[in-house]
């Protein structure tokens, strides 16, 4: 039995850039924890990445692609918020600014990678030029 990937396409990608950005995040200390600044790093490039790939290999539209990808650091932000609210009710109490800025990191960085997928994808439609006038 063969996977379809393109019917699969954003669950990879996803988890990848979900534990990608995710495990460095979660494990600042709480009293540590400054956003932005906590968000970017090295990690980021894996969630560039996936978007690049999802554009390329998926067959969805540039806005999928961004909307799927870019949740990805939003949905880490959101995580640990849950977890550390279950742990202390008090913690995390502006969590919807924090859930703002993950949301403008992760379209920071999904919109070039999906755009620099949806390049890859017309250069290749392209037809090439064998050089003879018509």
């Amino acid at each position: 039995m063969t996977i379809d990937w393109r019917k699969y396409w954003w669950q990879p990608g996803f988890a990848l850039a979900f534990f990608a950005v995710g495990l460095p995040y979660w494990l600042i200390p709480y009293n540590k924890l400054n956003l932005p600044s906590a968000l970017l790093g090295a990690e980021l490039a894996v969630v560039f990445a996936v978007a690049v790939l999802a554009r390329v290999y998926s067959g969805k539209s540039l806005m999928r692609v961004v909307m799927v990808m870019g949740a990805a650091v939003p949905a880490v932000v959101m995580a640990r918020v849950v977890v550390d609210g279950v742990l202390d009710y008090s913690a995390h109490n502006l969590w919807p600014f924090e859930l703002v800025i993950a949301i403008l990191v992760g379209a920071a960085v999904a919109v070039p990678g999906a755009l620099i997928g949806s390049v890859v994808l017309w250069l290749s439609r392209k037809e090439p030029d064998d050089g003879q006038a018509g």
